[in-house]
């Protein structure tokens, strides 16, 4: 009988869960919840904000080869005072304009345009590696609140259940059938129960709330998600080997050698002769000076000799950086291999804890149906009956845990790969292009304005 109201209990409580949740249109999707992440994630967006400043690197860096323009004007008023001709007023003005340009500077400006080139490649991979971290946090977030949701579902059944038994205990002990100390140790239960909900309510607010943070958006009707299965991979080796060559770090780490190897070159170049031509235009006006218009063209060869010896040490300094970022390539591929291994294994073992915890729950709940007989026959008492709930319990939360490790482990993996993007999970959201910002402003001779508008 107490097995069937149980049973009773549950259902109801299953049904009015049902009753009450959202319409399953308004439910939110974990390729949903990365969607508004990735359009929405203000620190996403300022990563996109700091991609568009250093590409304006290149237009700066391509100054250096084209010519500087300058008007210049000058106005000079002077009194004399002689005893022949007496005060007068003197006035005399120049106006001029003059362009130069240079002709050779030890290639300086040709490395440092690809420099900056390079620096905006490596921005590009940072910015991707900064969305495939959003969009884990993403799918992270969705998977502790679909955990937390269980968790709160099922202390709530066990606060349901823990009632019958007390009031089961109760009734025993009213007919004189059961002891003191069995409504007690019901009624001590109980209480933990209701401890053990609350804390399981806070939790999932938080989550809720760190879910808010990354995605923007408040959790609608979140479903347990199953793990990642677009761009998996087949095996280990072929999961380190795609994170070997596809994730942004690697790559990011990769371009930072090519810019510091020509920032080399660049502080080389100070050591080499330059070629500067300046042409120039000059107006003399006023009634000192005859007026008169003066043309002229000027070419300079300069060649550095000794220039205090900072060269020196700006191009030793470029080629420790060189030496540095060569090791930052190595230390990045490390660790890219390490966090692969680390989320396959977690994955596995995430898997292998699912399958174990089903096992466990079916066992527990036989287990905990069988004490409840005993019971009634007096072979077990109300202890034994809260201890096999309990096993119940735990089985059903580390099934609950063992699932939303999977799916963070496995979207961990795709991350680790580089391969947790808008088209690879293909994601219902316009994908952000770095390069439509970087060929409207590579060229750029003029112009205040921002590409959009500020």
């Amino acid at each position: 009988m107490v097995s069937i109201v149980r049973k009773a209990a549950l259902w109801a409580a299953v049904s009015a869960s049902v009753l009450l949740a959202p319409h399953a249109v308004l439910a939110e999707t974990i390729f949903g919840a990365m969607a508004k992440a990735y359009a929405n994630n203000p620190d996403l967006n300022a990563a996109r904000a700091g991609l568009r400043a250093t590409d304006e690197g290149v237009p700066i860096a391509k100054a250096g080869y084209r010519p500087q323009i300058s008007a210049s004007a000058t106005g000079t008023l002077s009194r004399v005072d002689a005893e022949r001709t007496g005060t007068r007023d003197l006035h005399s003005g120049q106006i001029g304009i003059s362009i130069t340009q240079t002709i050779f500077d030890g290639f300086q400006t040709l490395n440092n345009v690809r420099a900056a080139e390079s620096n905006v490649f490596s921005s590009r991979e940072t910015l991707k590696a900064n969305e495939i971290q959003i969009l884990l946090s993403a799918a992270q977030s969705y998977a502790n609140i679909a955990r937390d949701q269980q968790i709160v579902s099922i202390r709530r059944q066990n606060l349901a259940f823990l009632r019958e038994q007390l009031n089961a205990a109760q009734a025993r002990l009213d007919v004189g059938e059961g002891t003191r100390t069995d409504v007690s140790q019901a009624e001590a239960e109980l209480a933990n129960a209701q401890s053990l909900l609350v804390a399981a309510v806070a939790q999932l607010k938080q989550s809720e709330a760190v879910y808010v943070q990354i995605v923007g958006a408040a959790p609608t009707a979140i479903r347990q998600p199953g793990p990642a299965s677009k761009g998996m991979p087949r095996s280990l080796d072929q999961a380190v080997a795609t994170g070997l060559r596809e994730n942004p770090q690697i790559l990011a780490a990769q371009y930072a050698v090519d810019s510091a190897g020509f920032q080399v070159k660049s502080a080389e170049g100070t050591l080499l002769p330059g070629v500067v031509l300046q042409g120039a235009v000059t107006r003399n006006t006023g009634n000192v000076s005859t007026d008169n218009t003066t043309a002229s063209i000027t070419a300079r060869l300069e060649v550095p000799i000794y220039q205090g010896g900072a060269e020196y040490g700006q191009v030793r300094q470029a080629k420790e950086v060189l030496g540095q970022q060569r090791i930052l390539v190595d230390s990045a591929r490390a660790s890219v291999q390490q966090t692969v291994v680390t989320a396959h294994a977690q994955l596995e073992s995430a898997l292998a804890r699912i399958t174990a915890s089903r096992s466990q729950i079916a066992a527990a709940n036989l287990a905990l149906e069988g004490v409840i007989e005993e019971r009634k026959v007096g072979q077990r008492t109300t202890l034994d009956v809260l201890d096999a709930q309990q096993d119940v319990l735990d089985a059903q939360e580390s099934l609950a845990g063992a699932q939303r490790d999977s799916v963070v482990a496995s979207y961990a993996l795709l991350a680790a790969m580089g391969r947790l993007t808008v088209k690879t999970q293909g994601l219902q959201v316009a994908e952000y292009r770095s390069e439509e910002h970087y060929e409207a402003v590579k060229d750029k001779w003029i112009g205040l304005r921002t590409v959009d508008g500020r």
